[in-house]
Order: structure tokens, then sequence, then C-alpha cells
């Protein structure tokens, strides 16, 4: 794979696979750092819910990626008001990981949206994937972390409380600026 991939507007039809790929590659962080023992998950055995997933999908622009061949290896959720985006979700497939999809599908992102002057998005602390890919390929850059002492004013449901010792809970929240 050369990095080459399409956003393509997702289908009604096409919703429940992406929910189902989306919780799938999110799932796969959480297990390769916590395996079976984990509690972070929102519904059963999914560290991201549906109703995560399908809100999101409401409120924003939400995209399949596509690779050369047109099948499709992952995807995102775009908000975008004026100068300022936010990438609410962005997945690829755990069998395309380090194929430089991720990195070619933000790219797309950016040409899509030029107007876009300041990015904005979180990831969990533990997944460490995407906190290198946030910042050491996208340009991204840590501006605060979301946890028991400092919690996220925008996110009521973020129960930082629950979190222990064994299990903390965290979010990394990422600026990009574009000048």
């Amino acid at each position: 794979m050369n990095g080459i991939v399409k956003l393509l507007p997702l289908e009604d039809c096409d919703r429940e696979q992406f929910i189902k790929d989306n919780q799938e590659a999110f799932n796969f962080g959480a297990m390769e750092e916590f395996g079976l023992r984990d509690n972070h998950f929102e519904e059963e055995g999914q560290i991201i819910s549906r109703d995560t997933i399908e809100q999101s999908i409401k409120n924003g622009e939400a995209y399949r990626i596509a690779d050369e061949e047109g099948k499709f290896i992952g995807g995102a959720v775009l908000k975008v008001e004026g100068e300022k985006g936010n990438l609410d979700l962005l997945f690829v497939s755990p069998n395309a990981h380090s194929k430089g999809i991720g990195y070619a599908a933000w790219c797309e992102i950016e040409k899509i949206h030029p107007e876009v002057k300041v990015w904005e998005t979180v990831t969990p602390y533990f997944e460490q994937r995407n906190i290198h890919f946030y910042v050491n390929r996208c340009g991204f850059h840590i501006v605060e972390f979301f946890n028991k002492f400092h919690p996220d004013p925008n996110d009521a449901e973020m129960d930082l409380e629950e979190s222990d010792e064994e299990f903390p809970c965290g979010m990394f929240r990422f600026e990009k600026k574009i000048y």
C-alpha cells in the first residue's frame, strides 16, 4: 500500500458496517494495552458505544476510507464550523495498520476542508499508536489532559471518579493550527 486512499461519504446502507468497523478498530487498541481485563468499555465488549458513534455520525460529516481497489479500510467523522474543525473519529482497520492509510486519510481531510485553520481531536491516554500518529505524523500538539483532576467540561459522561490505579482514565486533547 502506498498510502493512496479515497474518502467517500458514508451511505445509509453502509452505516451498520461503519459502526462495527469503528468498534473493531477502537477495541484493538484497548485489547493491545489491557487485554480482556479492561474496564474502559462503554458498553458490553465495546470501548466505544454504538450510541457514541451514532451521535458522532448524526452531528458530523462521516466518510469511509477506501483503498486503491475500493475496499473499505477505515472511516472518519468530522465537524467543521468555519475555521474550526473537530476530528471526532478516525479509524483504520487493524489489518491495515502501519501502511500509511491514516496519514493519507488525514491529508485528504485537510484537502477537503482548506478553510479550517484549527483542528482538534482527542484520544485515550493509553492509545500510544494514536498519540504518536497525531503528534509525530500529523503535526498536532497535546494541549490538555483530561483526568479526574481536570475533567473535560464538554463530556458529562466521562466518569473519571471510577478510575483507579490499575485502570486509570484520561483523554489527551490535541490541536493542529494551520497558518
